[in-house]
């Protein structure tokens, strides 16, 4: 009995030992992180700060590679067709749960394709007007709007953006007539709001910080539960008269479908880590970014539960990709 008990222990540890060396050995070479949006918007400045740490901690340079396109798909269908090995991770936001519903058809499936890791970050947003809008709160800009139907612009960063829906919210909420303008990324239309090509826009508390500060263009509210700590002026929807308006654009970090368990743990595990690193903590809080942690299970069924919710909203705002 004693001698079958040792046989069975043995045969468990050889069924072990090439996980437990696969990700002991992981990485043993460069990892890309890919970034489905351009330079400089939230999505850049949320995963080279991660990468970053990762690189410091991993022993391995994980690098950012920007693969903007068609909001974000491109991106996602690079990282989606990755070789499963840990070697190429993706960096998501809201278009993963939002392009289901908005295109019809796509080169991935949002849920079959990936092996979810982890959420890692929050932002909020913020609707801003170009300081020529002559409005000085949200109140102020809905009656100008009003007045003066389909004579207002406003930018988005893509169409089925986080930006483009909430702003298609306000529409419908209030039954406004305005003109969408759809930009390749939050750079360009951050520009257009400066410039004042456009009117109006919701953009990341991130992106906007600097330039609210500065006075480029004028705050009306956060779309958020709470105040912006970098923008404490700023009030919420709530506080400027709309109730259930809270629209953040959440991250995380996939990896292809396939991918070993183990490799998927360890880089949880490591994402996890670097968060909860005060000196990446600090880097985040600068640019108006929460971090946020969670299982891959937690994570996977957080994924569809966001695909059902921006179904609904697509459907009752009658947004369509442009």
């Amino acid at each position: 009995m004693f001698s079958k008990l040792i046989h069975a222990l043995i045969a468990f540890a050889v069924v072990l030992a090439p996980a437990a060396a696969l990700a002991q050995a992981y990485p043993s070479k460069p990892i890309r992180m890919i970034l489905p949006f351009p330079p400089g918007g939230p999505t850049d400045i949320t995963g080279r700060a991660i990468a970053q740490k990762l690189s410091e901690q991993l022993g391995q340079s994980v690098v950012p590679e920007n693969r903007p396109g068609a909001g974000g798909n491109v991106g996602l269908e690079i990282g989606a067709k990755a070789p499963p090995d840990g070697y190429a991770i993706t960096l998501t936001a809201p278009p993963l749960a939002v392009s289901p519903s908005l295109y019809a058809k796509l080169n991935y499936d949002a849920v079959r394709d990936f092996a979810p890791i982890s959420l890692v970050a929050a932002i909020q947003n913020i609707m801003v007007v170009h300081n020529s809008v002559p409005a000085k709160n949200l109140k102020e800009f809905v009656a100008l709007a009003r007045r003066n139907p389909g004579k207002l612009n406003f930018s988005s960063s893509g169409a089925g953006s986080t930006n483009h829906l909430a702003t298609e919210l306000l529409k419908v909420r209030f039954k406004l007539n305005m003109v969408h303008v759809p930009f390749k990324g939050s750079s360009p239309a951050l520009v257009a709001l400066m410039s004042g090509e456009v009117d109006m826009g919701t953009m990341a508390v991130p992106g906007a910080i600097p330039i609210v500060r500065a006075g480029r263009v004028r705050p009306l509210a956060v779309l958020s539960a709470n105040r912006e700590p970098a923008l404490p002026d700023v009030p919420t929807m709530k506080e400027s008269g709309v109730d259930d308006f809270v629209v953040p654009i959440w991250y995380g970090i996939l990896a292809p479908a396939g991918t070993p368990r183990e490799i998927v743990n360890r880089l949880n595990s490591e994402i996890h880590k670097a968060l909860a690193s005060a000196d990446l903590k600090q880097r985040l809080a600068a640019s108006g970014v929460e971090p946020l942690i969670n299982t891959p299970e937690q994570f996977a069924d957080f994924i569809k539960s966001e695909i059902v919710r921006y179904a609904k909203v697509i459907k009752d705002a009658g947004i369509k990709a442009q």
